[in-house]
């Protein structure tokens, strides 16, 4: 699909498309869900009821090439709290898997799968290219994403005259 989107872009130099749903390449395929998770933040907040925990302010999670910020991150763990089973984020939401870029409202990360869920707002940079829509499912794993809700995409020509 990446492929077929690069000609199109090198033949125009930008074309609107609309629709309601996108697939694209997301980031580099093979990302190890299995690897350590890094989170910083201002603020953290521990509720021995529930075991979560809530990251608050300039949050960064990094997970092997994943960078995701937000101003808020909720991690929720599993029944025997031995491990994470999500993430959300919220406030100016952020993720990035090289060489690509999202932003949204609101994000879960379901860590076992490698799947972030992205909604409101959601804008996806790669190199020159710009797609917006009302959510986002990326697999980090397999490299993939698909955009859905209000899809647009403008394409543009990587030399950019």
């Amino acid at each position: 699909m990446r492929a077929a989107l690069v000609s199109v872009a090198v033949s125009f130099t930008a074309i609107p498309v609309a629709g309601q749903e996108a697939q694209v390449a997301f980031g580099s395929p093979n990302a190890d869900p299995t690897l350590p998770v890094e989170v910083t933040s201002e603020t953290l907040n521990v509720n021995q009821e529930d075991g979560s925990a809530e990251f608050i302010g300039n949050v960064i999670v990094i997970q092997g090439e994943m960078r995701l910020t937000a101003e808020r991150v909720l991690v929720i763990y599993n029944q025997e709290r031995s491990a994470i089973e999500r993430m959300e984020a919220t406030e100016d939401v952020v993720l990035v898997s090289p060489p690509d870029a999202a932003e949204g409202d609101w994000a879960e990360y379901t860590i076992d799968t490698g799947v972030i869920n992205m909604r409101g707002n959601v804008l996806l940079t790669q190199g020159p290219s710009v797609i917006s829509g009302d959510e986002m499912e990326a697999n980090l794993t397999t490299g993939t994403a698909t955009m859905s809700g209000n899809v647009k995409t403008i394409l543009q020509q990587g030399g950019g005259n």
